[in-house]
């Protein structure tokens, strides 16, 4: 009788035929095959595969396709060229109402997973393509041996686009469906720049961000530029029209300032706000006013806000308009942001802000006792302490925000078991053909 370890040698030297039984939380299609797990990239429930095994994945081995004998009743036309090579979308080969329910369904089962299948979950909110504002690529200088002469550079100097799936190796891209125009047409730009900025086999990223003034870039780099490199950068900011070049080295916490051609800033209810190199802003401005709409609505008639991760101010300053707010953020130089705008438009009574950490230092009950709302959306790894806080504490009305459904989950358990009960959860997708999900939900302290 052959062991785990036979079974397993076997799996990755043959070719096998699969038929995919379900859909993975990454995207994958998932199959079975003598006792052993299969996580197949475009496919989907209802494949029947030929597949040759790449890898070991987590509980079971990742695997290609070589032949699709049939397929489910579920695939759609994938929207991009580059699919299915280029890691950054999971889920384009999904027809539209299939793709809602899965996601609709991640919600579902991280809720599940925390004791809270009977919550309600509302049908998927979905942003178009073609508006994601911010974008980071990959870059990597093209070695001299792949240039077609020695010592000639060719028009591409470096390879600019988005990382492989379960990969470093970067996919040059020449479109993507998902981000805004303008951002898309600094790619061969950036393939130029990048040639000239890196060593050979060198890499970076470029972080884009669409903002009033234009197109705002954060190079991120393993050590800080030269002269000859700053000098490279003003003129491509000159060249491309760029708002501002910053550059922070890996490992330093402050990015150093290039050039600043004009403000960087982003419209919050009508007041301009100064955005930090590589601060917190929502994938697009439609996402954002989705999610900012739910919040408003809940707190209509709150007086005293807390907002809590709040960035550089995206709700602080729509809630300010009908509440005074008091923004809690773990950047000095996103709080810094927000007392300037705040100054600027003649809100300083109306909103307050403190640099925190949230995570080491949460609000307590009694700093949250003059408090008649909360909101408050954390990055992937949700708000755990801040929820226990908000637990003990008396405050009326609570609105989560958040970018992981497990996390999210395990937040709401605390606030549940603490005396809160959830009106139901709304999943939004602003991260589209990707595997992510958010979720805006209403907690109110139960009667």
């Amino acid at each position: 009788m052959w062991n785990i370890s036979s079974r397993r040698a076997m799996a990755e030297s043959v070719v096998l035929e699969l038929t995919v039984e379900t859909l993975g939380a990454a995207g994958d299609g998932v199959a079975h095959h003598a006792g052993l797990r299969y996580y197949i990239a475009d496919a989907l429930p209802g494949d029947r595969l030929r597949v040759r095994v790449t890898g070991k994945r987590g509980d079971g081995f990742a695997a290609e396709t070589v032949e699709r004998l049939a397929e489910g009743p579920h695939r759609a036309k994938p929207a991009c060229r580059h699919f299915n090579d280029c890691g950054g979308c999971a889920a384009q080969h999904l027809d539209g109402g299939y793709y809602d329910d899965w996601k609709r369904q991640k919600v579902i089962d991280a809720l599940a997973r925390r004791g809270l299948g009977d919550i309600e979950v509302a049908p998927l909110i979905r942003t178009a393509p073609g508006l994601r504002r911010r974008a980071t690529f990959h870059a990597q200088h093209r070695r001299q041996n792949e240039h077609r002469r020695q010592n000639e550079r060719s028009k591409a100097d470096a390879f600019v686009g988005f990382q492989a799936r379960a990969s470093h190796r970067i996919v040059s891209i020449g479109e993507c469906p998902l981000l805004l125009p303008a951002l898309v047409a600094l790619v061969e730009p950036l393939r130029g720049l990048f040639g000239g900025l890196l060593k050979p086999g060198g890499r970076a990223e470029a972080m884009l961000t669409q903002v009033l003034g234009g197109i705002d870039m954060l190079i991120i780099a393993v050590k800080s530029p030269d002269l000859d490199q700053c000098r490279q950068l003003v003129e491509f900011a000159d060249k491309c029209d760029l708002a501002r070049v910053s550059w922070r080295a890996q490992g330093d916490p402050d990015p150093e300032l290039i050039v600043l051609r004009r403000p960087v800033q982003v419209d919050f209810a009508g007041t301009a706000v100064d955005l930090p190199a590589g601060g917190f802003l929502q994938p697009s401005a439609e996402g954002e006013a989705g999610l900012r709409g739910i919040v408003m609505a809940a707190m209509a008639d709150a007086n005293h806000i807390a907002d809590l991760y709040a960035g550089c101010g995206a709700l602080s300053f729509p809630l300010s308009g009908h509440a005074r707010v008091h923004a809690v953020e773990g950047s000095a130089a996103m709080t810094a942001a927000i007392d300037r705008a705040a100054g600027r438009a003649g809100l300083a009574g109306r909103i307050t802000s403190e640099t925190r950490d949230l995570d080491r230092q949460p609000l307590l009950a009694k700093e949250l006792a003059r408090f008649d709302a909360v909101v408050f959306d954390p990055p992937r790894g949700g708000a755990k302490h801040q929820a226990d806080a908000l637990a003990e504490s008396d405050v009326p009305l609570v609105v989560a925000l958040s970018c992981n459904p497990a996390s999210f989950a395990r937040d709401a358990r605390i606030l549940i078991d603490g005396g809160y009960v959830l009106d139901g959860v709304q999943p939004l997708d602003q991260f589209l053909w990707t595997a992510h999900v958010e979720v805006a939900a209403i907690f109110r302290r139960g009667h």
